[in-house]
């Protein structure tokens, strides 16, 4: 059985190959073997250096395959392109900064020796910033209702899985990719389990606002309820509307003299104009996703792929 590591790596010159060696030291101890690392270059910002920390790496070992990205694809198409090439019968995902910190690695596989398709090390207390656990807060929140999620699943990107669920995953070809959703696609035998969560070894997260908001609305390519919410809203507030109609009709009925208040006309009105566009760009933001799925933008695009000959 060969164990394959998927490692996303972004800005990871210094770190990297702590994580390497310190995660094929504890796959040893756990007598985990043969493995294969598969490292992949997510086009770090860096002038090179993480690459050429890459490539040392593999010409040190020869379990260590280099994938180059021709431009950065983000996180989980990374782990894409690292879950496309690994020839693993088993197969773990890491972080490239040592928080998902290798020595956790045995509470995981406990859990996967149980018979699990899925194992999630997810943290109890996560070290990092509140911004940070309020986005991860909203994303676990927001993913139970768009893709109704367990209430007992508690994700992160330190995970194992099954061959065959990564054989269904690679199936997926959008660039709009969500791990969380296709793992859930695929089977409903996952397993959770708490592992310590360590501080960065270097450097701080590549995650900006942009990048967090970006990540997050992936997930709208595995659900629907964002244009059955935009259906329900129309529906209230066309009844609202009409009620408030009927009101006027009464009230002008009733009292004659009463003013209309034109305020009230001009906030409704603004009001009303925001939620149409809001629906508009949210049903053209479906839109645009289907049209570039046709056009099959890739996920991500391969410059090379080095491994030493040793």
């Amino acid at each position: 059985m060969l164990y394959s590591v998927i490692i996303p790596c972004y800005k990871s010159s210094q770190s990297i190959r702590q994580v390497v060696e310190e995660t094929s030291a504890e796959l040893d101890k756990l007598n985990r073997k043969p493995y294969e690392f598969v490292l992949v270059d997510d086009f770090s910002p860096d002038e090179g250096e993480t690459l050429r920390e890459l490539h040392a790496l593999a010409d040190d070992y020869s379990y260590v395959t280099v994938v180059e990205l021709a431009r950065n694809a983000g996180q989980h198409n990374a782990v894409m392109a690292g879950l496309n090439i690994a020839e693993g019968d088993v197969l773990i995902a890491m972080d490239d900064d040592m928080q998902t910190h290798p020595s956790q690695l045995h509470k995981l596989f406990d859990a996967f020796d149980t018979g699990a398709d899925i194992v999630y090390g997810y943290y109890e207390k996560k070290k990092e910033s509140g911004f940070r656990r309020f986005g991860s807060w909203m994303n676990y929140m927001s993913f139970r209702i768009l893709i109704g999620k367990p209430k007992d699943i508690k994700t992160s990107s330190f995970w194992i899985i099954r061959k065959f669920v990564r054989d269904y995953v690679i199936q997926f070809k959008s660039q709009y990719t969500h791990l969380q959703g296709l793992f859930l696609r695929t089977t409903r035998n996952i397993i959770c389990v708490p592992v310590e969560h360590f501080e960065r070894a270097y450097g701080t997260s590549g995650y900006t606002l942009n990048k967090l908001v970006g990540l997050w609305s992936n997930v709208m390519g595995f659900s629907i309820v964002p244009l059955r919410l935009a259906r329900n809203a129309g529906i209230f507030f066309s009844v609202l509307s009409i009620l408030g109609a009927i009101a006027i009709i009464l009230k002008k009925l009733l009292a004659p003299t009463a003013a209309i208040g034109w305020y009230s006309m001009i906030v409704s009105i603004c009001f009303f104009s925001g939620l149409i566009l809001m629906f508009l760009g949210l049903i053209g933001e479906y839109l645009g996703r289907m049209y570039l799925g046709m056009t099959n933008n890739p996920q991500y695009v391969v410059r090379s792929i080095y491994k030493s000959r040793q």
